[in-house]
């Protein structure tokens, strides 16, 4: 008969096919039941952190939720700061724990719900009667609220028989959230007037504007005004006409780039929190911006924004293409309208369209919207994006003589396959590929760790990303501190990419965002500095082929590895030996505001 962790696992599988977790005492039974009766493909890694950073990086690369599984106590405490992490950053994703008998803690138990709740994630313990069902409703939960959810299995209930698998309904998930009252509709008329008489628009989407599907509208909306666009650094890419966008806004972004959405007399934004790294700490808008936000939160995430609209980004952005697109005419032999309506325009917005006489007529609306369409253009293409969008080129070498980080950064983004996914650790090197990497859409360019300041999450985000993403090269980013920190999954991530994978490891010997912060400021730098460690051949002692890179030439075999066949080569570390005195802008940003 079927044990409880069956239960678990049978319904699990019916909605989630990726698995990723170490195997324990506590979650000994649920593994062995998804191993030989499911579908699901289980994939191990060597840290509990691993488990929920792989589910993670799964769901954030393919939109598909996946799972994460640890035995009880210390397993269950390792995934902590992953699980933080997930919370922080709206990852919805499942963490199937072992737990604390029914009849009491042990020694080696700790109070998991109250743990799991301090972060932020809410738990979910199976019964031998509800296993099924609580499975479908901590399912449920992570995706409505985007968030990670622990599902406990008790010691003493985990291989209790509990008869047939009972049929459990498919998690139901809500609709998006339309605009809805008086207020928001017109404030949505607002965001239109103000968009129709702006000289020089901008609109800027985030992340939330990718998940709600709101591209080819923002695309749409972007043309219709004329406005250039730009993006957070988790929505690179949301915007399909790249010749008009400025890239990533916030200390990622380029000089050339900020100056002209400093310009910028209304600028609307889409699915994106605004927070101090997006916004430069206060300084991406001129005071005269009229700044404009549209968002699932419950209200404006930023001081600066005078408009705000609660709705799902796509959903609003077609509400203001509608409202922006040109008034059907009448034909000559058409009688006359007998109310604004008929336009399809509000009775305010046919009060601004009447001529001297007072009368509105088709003729006059027609030459109206020619009008508007030649105004809103003249901005954005009166000025040369591409050269706004540049950054400074480097040196080959820096004045220590280690690799200038920059013109590595060219480099690597000459040589990189197009059909890539960047995963990110955390650490002063995020600006690089951040800046000189460019990607095609917001599933291809994460970082996980960043939303919680952490770092050491990016060789098991490899795993994630390689099974959500088959056919694409996974290229990792990261320092020599998260490097290490993370190390014991650096075997998980060339067993799960194989030939489809590579990591640049930017490798200053330093904690180089401390060093830069509060090195500067006279504090002691012995904690701050790490032994010159010799990635590549970590590399090697798990199958990957590690080369250290002094010169940009070494940087070649990346060129001739890019050619050949992902079945036959392998995983490629690139051990970057950097200087650590080349100090990236989003950093000389921190510094500056934090002197």
């Amino acid at each position: 008969m079927p044990t409880v962790s069956a239960h678990v696992a049978l319904t699990l599988a019916q909605h989630i096919d990726a698995v990723f977790g170490v195997m324990g005492n506590g979650n000994a039974y649920f593994l062995d039941a998804l191993e030989k009766q499911t579908d699901a493909v289980f994939t191990a890694v060597r840290h509990e952190q691993g488990a929920v950073v792989a589910a993670d990086a799964h769901f954030r690369a393919s939109g598909r939720i996946a799972a994460g599984t640890s035995t009880y106590g210390a397993g269950f405490t390792n995934t902590i700061t992953a699980l933080a992490e997930a919370v922080q950053a709206h990852v919805p994703l499942v963490l199937v724990v072992g737990d604390e008998p029914t009849s009491g803690p042990r020694p080696w138990d700790v109070d998991q719900i109250a743990l799991a709740s301090a972060v932020g994630a809410r738990t979910y313990t199976v019964g031998r009667a509800d296993a099924a069902a609580t499975t479908v409703i901590a399912i449920e939960h992570a995706l409505t609220y985007r968030v990670p959810v622990v599902l406990a299995i008790p010691y003493d209930v985990a291989a209790l028989e509990a008869g047939d698998v009972p049929e459990a309904p498919s998690p139901r998930l809500p609709a998006p959230l339309a605009p809805r009252g008086e207020f928001a509709e017109g404030m949505l008329d607002e965001i239109a007037e103000a968009l129709r008489g702006a000289q020089r628009p901008f609109l800027l989407a985030g992340r939330g504007a990718w998940l709600s599907g709101a591209s080819a509208a923002l695309g749409e909306l972007a043309a219709a005004t004329g406005a250039l666009t730009a993006s957070s650094a988790l929505g690179r890419g949301v915007f399909p006409e790249s010749q008009y966008d400025l890239g990533v806004t916030g200390g990622f972004g380029a000089d050339g780039a900020m100056e002209l959405i400093l310009s910028a007399d209304v600028a609307v934004v889409f699915g994106a929190s605004l927070n101090q790294f997006t916004m430069r700490f206060g300084e991406l808008f001129a005071p005269g911006t009229r700044v404009f936000q549209i968002d699932t939160a419950p209200a404006a995430t930023h001081a600066h924004v005078g408009g705000f609209v609660r709705a799902d980004a796509r959903l609003a952005a077609e509400a203001l293409v509608a409202r922006l697109s040109p008034a059907p005419t009448s034909s000559p032999s058409s009688p006359s309208p007998s109310s604004p309506h008929d336009f399809g325009d509000s009775p305010r917005h046919a009060e601004a369209d009447r001529g001297s006489t007072g009368v509105s007529s088709p003729d006059s609306e027609v030459v109206q919207a020619t009008g508007q369409q030649a105004r809103a253009g003249a901005w954005r293409e009166s000025v040369d994006v591409s050269a706004a969008r540049a950054y400074a080129p480097g040196d080959e070498l820096a004045a220590d003589g280690r690799l200038d980080p920059r013109s590595a950064a060219r480099r690597i983004a000459e040589l990189l396959p197009e059909d890539r996914v960047v995963v990110s650790d955390g650490g002063h090197f995020i600006g690089w590929a951040n800046m000189y990497w460019p990607v095609a859409a917001p599933d291809r360019m994460m970082m996980v760790g960043t939303a919680f300041q952490s770092i050491g999450q990016g060789w098991p985000s490899v795993v994630g990303a390689a099974l959500a993403r088959r056919d694409s090269t996974i290229v990792l980013t990261s320092g020599d501190g998260g490097g290490l920190m993370a190390i014991a999954d650096l075997e998980s991530a060339v067993r799960a990419a194989g030939g489809r994978g590579m990591a640049v490891v930017w490798n200053d010997a330093a904690y180089g965002a401390e060093v830069n912060l509060y090195g500067l400021k006279g504090l002691a730098e012995g904690p701050m500095r790490i032994p010159e460690v010799d990635f590549a051949a970590f590399g090697a002692a798990v199958g990957a082929e590690g080369v250290v890179v002094r010169t940009l030439a070494d940087l070649d075999r990346l060129a001739t590895w890019a050619a050949e066949d992902a079945a036959t080569r392998r995983f490629l570390l690139l051990d970057l030996r950097i200087s650590g005195d080349v100090i990236a802008p989003y950093q000389q940003e921190i510094i500056r505001v934090n002197s």
